[in-house]
Order: C-alpha cells, then structure tokens, then sequence
C-alpha cells in the first residue's frame, strides 16, 4: 500500500495557502519551493548568501522530518530574483551539491515578494545517497 507523509513547517503561507513543504510518496520526496524565512525568528535575511543558506537549512530539516538528506536529491529547480545575484548563489548551490550532482534548473523569475532574493525547490528520492551511480559524460 502506498504510504504519504506530509510534513508542514508552521509556515503562515502553508496554512493561507493550504500546501505541505513536503510531501513524500513512498520513497519519492517533493519539497516546495523554499524561501528563506528563518522558521525561529520569521525573519528573512536581506543578504542574499544568508538567505540562500537559511532556504538549505530550511530544505534539509524538511528532509530530515522524511528521513532523508541533500544527498538524496536528484533534481532542483532554483529561482533568483535578480540576475545579478547569480554569481553569488551558484558557488553555495555547488557547494551544498558537490558530489551529488542533481539535475537542475536556474531560472531567475519575480518572485512573490521583492525580500525573496532566492527560493529552491527540491525532488529526492528516498536512499538516492545509497544507489550505486553510473556517470556518464557526453558532448553536446
């Protein structure tokens, strides 16, 4: 039988708008797209490093609530408000996926407030960390 598990943060935004952060079928796992709103302190860093960690952190407790971590993620959809801030979120996105190596989209849309300089979302697949992996490199 197909077991669902839906994780909710206390996120004003998740009761207003009636949506989980995560929700995980069976072993495959949906995190939403992700700003970052410091859960404790409902602030959002204006920096937009400190934001892009505060969305990972964000991301990872999500995850750890479905028993499951950064390493079981196999794509991301990453938003950037503003291009400009491309360089300084892309280095920290290589950083928190070195060596897992997820599919990815960067895209920079608005997005629903001008303080969200950037939001992640995240699909995992439960023991992705743990599978044996072929990489192949092809020239496009």
């Amino acid at each position: 039988m197909t077991r669902i598990v839906k994780v909710k943060t206390g996120s004003a935004f998740e009761e207003q708008a009636s949506y989980s952060r995560l929700v995980a079928v069976d072993n495959w796992i949906y995190v939403s797209n992700t700003a970052g709103r410091n859960p404790q302190t409902k602030e959002i860093p204006h920096d937009v490093t400190e934001q892009t960690l505060q969305v990972f952190a964000n991301i990872e407790t999500a995850l750890a609530a479905a028993d499951a971590t950064l390493a079981d993620v196999i794509c991301s959809r990453v938003f950037i408000q503003n291009p400009e801030d491309v360089a300084l979120v892309m280095p920290l996105i290589g950083q928190k996926f070195r060596g897992i190596n997820p599919a990815s989209t960067v895209t920079c849309p608005p997005l629903g407030s001008t303080v969200y300089k950037v939001e992640i979302e995240v699909t995992a697949y439960r023991g992705a960390s743990r599978a044996e992996v072929e990489a192949i490199t092809v020239s496009l």
